[in-house]
């Protein structure tokens, strides 16, 4: 007796279908499962026997063969446990084999039937629809987050019982309706604003100016001026995520097992701690699964304490800063996961932290200090386009009463600016000022007599490299955009002059 179920393995964060073979043969009682399974999907058998007896179903005493197709595809997770399930109840009689073919089933099961929740619900769907496949059957845990995807109708069950009696018709289900921009309206708020930030108005100006054309940036300061408070709060001033962006955040999200709610509506902020392995930074995995570069996509990635992170964890973001993508190779297979985010990075002065306070003496020796600043990757270091000084607060400014700007506010500026990029880059492939190469510095960073003049005085005062000319062009281009402005003028050109005193400091670059 043969039955067949759809069923579907997500590969990277893209998922694929999957059909469930279920074959009854003569011999002594067995149980196994072919088509390239992991660990998981092979412990599905003891799980399934026990959710099939637990739930009131006799568990046939035969050979039984359960094949995953296509078999060269690598099948792991906990989410076949249902579609085996249904299978081997289906090649049994006790549910008609007609109905199995209308949905694509996924679920983990316990031991007394119930059902749990799994990973990749939302590619999952997407599979689906892509597949032709009309409906969904899976956890009800997971129903909000499949029906954000049109065209497929998503049912949600917590016990096999339930399953199977809506299969044989003894239960009637209404597919799972989701109002998709009231969703993503709704969850489109941050707990941070920028007018919770004292003083610090040069770093609130240079995040600004990171947000509205891309750069990544790098402050320096001492502890407690304020870094992380302003980092967490750029993702409030980016522009609003885009519905397909919020979907493919999401789908990260979903495979990694971090998704909180079912949707992602929001820039996501990722702060790993130094101690990160360059895996769990990038990706991987015998499996590979999304690293926090993946995990910070359309969003930002931050750095507190940057010189304390391994040199070969920071050599690792060479190729996500470069291509927006990370590409992982193994040897059955490989995996591409989206990796486009804005670098915040942030570190002290020196070991002790106090190199030029104040109050506070430093007690840090210059060989310390050369130190310090040499542990930072030179290639990570040649990515930030802006460095800016975060002092330490005055008591006049920890004591001022009143907000400062809201995030709100800045972000309109932010949006208009990117506006005007998005005309200007329309059908060449690039988004952002950071994003430009020398052919489109060239072009639309044209320079008149008196930028031209300050600027090849700062190189020449400062000695500066082709590296720094190069970002500060840019920079002056997105300074310029948020000022309306179609031309690059010398206050333009020595606001992004400022935006690189780590160039004039000996021992960084």
């Amino acid at each position: 007796m043969l039955a067949r179920v759809t069923s579907g393995a997500v590969v990277g964060i893209e998922g694929h279908l999957v059909e469930v073979e279920v074959d009854f043969s003569r011999g002594l009682p067995a149980f196994n499962v072919v088509g390239l399974p992991d660990a998981a999907v092979k412990e599905a058998r003891d799980r399934v026997r026990a959710a099939i007896k637990n739930s009131g179903f006799d568990f046939p005493m035969k050979r039984i063969t359960v094949n995953l197709a296509p078999a060269d595809l690598k099948k792991e997770g906990a989410a076949f446990d249902l579609p085996m399930a249904l299978g081997i109840l289906g090649a049994m009689g006790v549910v008609e084999q007609g109905r199995l073919g209308d949905f694509m089933v996924v679920g983990e099961l316990s031991l007394n039937g119930d059902l749990k929740p799994i990973k990749g619900a939302l590619p999952l769907a997407l599979g689906a629809q892509i597949g032709g496949v009309g409906g969904m059957i899976l956890p009800q845990a997971n129903t909000q987050e499949a029906a954000l995807v049109d065209g497929i109708e998503v049912y949600g069950f917590s016990h096999l019982m339930e399953v199977m009696a809506f299969l044989r018709g003894e239960l009637s289900r209404s597919p799972v309706r989701v109002d998709r921009e009231e969703l993503f309206h709704h969850s489109r708020s941050y707990p941070v604003d920028f007018a919770d930030v004292k003083g610090q108005e040069a770093a609130k100006r240079a995040l600004e100016v990171a947000a509205a054309g891309g750069h990544n940036i790098l402050m320096f300061g001492p502890p407690g001026s304020g870094k992380t408070m302003l980092a967490r709060r750029l993702p409030t001033i980016l522009p609003d995520l885009t519905f397909q962006e919020a979907l493919e955040t999401t789908k990260i999200h979903s495979v990694a097992g971090t998704l909180k709610g079912s949707l992602v509506a929001v820039r996501p902020f990722r702060s790993p701690h130094h101690t990160i392995s360059d895996v769990a930074l990038i990706g991987g995995g015998s499996y590979p699964r999304p690293g926090e570069t993946s995990l910070a996509h359309n969003g930002v990635l931050f750095l507190d304490e940057l010189p304390e992170f391994k040199r070969n964890v920071l050599e690792v973001l060479r190729q996500p800063l470069e291509d927006g993508e990370v590409t992982i190779a193994r040897a059955s297979l490989t995996i591409t996961y989206p990796a486009r985010f804005l670098l915040v990075g942030s570190m002290n002065p020196c070991p002790c932290g106090y190199l030029g306070h104040p109050t506070k003496e430093c007690t840090c020796t210059p060989q310390q200090i050369r130190r310090y600043m040499a542990k930072i990757s030179g290639p990570l270091l040649d990515r930030m386009d802006l460095y800016i000084e975060v002092p330490a607060l005055e008591y006049q400014e920890m004591r001022r009463e009143g907000d400062g700007e809201s995030s709100a506010r800045i972000r309109e500026r932010v949006e208009r600016a990117r506006q005007i990029q998005e005309r200007r880059f329309a059908g060449i492939g690039i988004h952002f000022n950071a994003h430009m190469g020398v052919k489109e510095t060239k072009e639309f960073c044209q320079l008149n007599g008196p930028s031209h003049a300050l600027l090849e005085a700062a190189v020449k005062r400062f000695g500066l490299s082709a590296r720094a000319y190069h970002r500060i062009l840019k920079v002056a281009r997105t300074i310029a955009d948020l000022e309306g402005s179609g031309k690059i003028s010398p206050a333009h050109i020595a606001e992004a002059i400022q935006y690189r005193s780590l160039d004039r400091r000996e021992g960084w670059m």
